[in-house]
């Protein structure tokens, strides 16, 4: 079967799905991420309907997969109410056909460095622990920074989503700076300035 779990002795860190339709691309983001989260990988889209469960924490998602998309899992995992952080880790380029999905953050194949991808999860794990406004701004300026790295000045000021979605940033940017200031902890602080 296309599916497995690996669980390192030491990992406690959580559980990590990584779900693609390359073997090899799941047994090597599974072998840097094993020791320190338990890792499951997953080839298509009905194993990764398997293992999909409370226990998952972070979700590595490829959108293009031949049997059911990664945009149709996300879907599923929105609405089964799933409390868990997906990265869309994909060769298909952000469009803004993403400003609709509910993913957390989006990276771009090929992911050739184990601390990139081990640092993803680390983030997504620390956002599982802030409120949902903090989550909501997190999410909307992953998508606005991935569209910016893409698309040029023109396209991004002729489309109406994404000065929606620019808006909605500036907008929670507001309401969240006075309690950002106040907080104690200075990763989330150092986060919230890089967006």
């Amino acid at each position: 079967m296309a599916t497995s779990t690996n669980t390192a002795d030491d990992s406690n860190g959580g559980t990590v799905l990584i779900v693609d339709d390359e073997p090899a691309i799941t047994s090597a983001y599974a072998r840097w991420l094993e020791g320190t989260y338990e890792v499951r990988t997953a080839n298509s889209g009905p194993d990764a309907l398997e293992n999909l469960d409370e226990g998952v924490d972070v979700v590595l998602l490829d959108r293009r997969m031949p049997d059911v998309s990664g945009d149709e899992l996300l879907a599923t995992i929105r609405e089964r109410g799933l409390d868990c952080r997906v990265a869309i880790v994909s060769a298909v380029e952000p469009d803004f056909d993403i400003i609709d999905m509910g993913f957390d953050m989006y990276l771009e194949k090929p992911v050739s460095e184990p601390s990139e991808l081990r640092e993803t999860v680390s983030k997504l794990l620390d956002r599982s622990t802030y409120d949902e406004q903090m989550q909501q701004f997190l999410s909307l300026a992953s998508k606005k920074a991935s569209l910016e790295a893409k698309k040029n000045e023109e396209d991004l000021s002729s489309n109406e989503e994404y000065q929606e979605l620019a808006d909605q940033v500036d907008s929670l940017r507001t309401d969240l700076s006075a309690t950002a200031t106040e907080l104690d902890d200075e990763d989330l602080r150092a986060e919230f300035r890089n967006h």
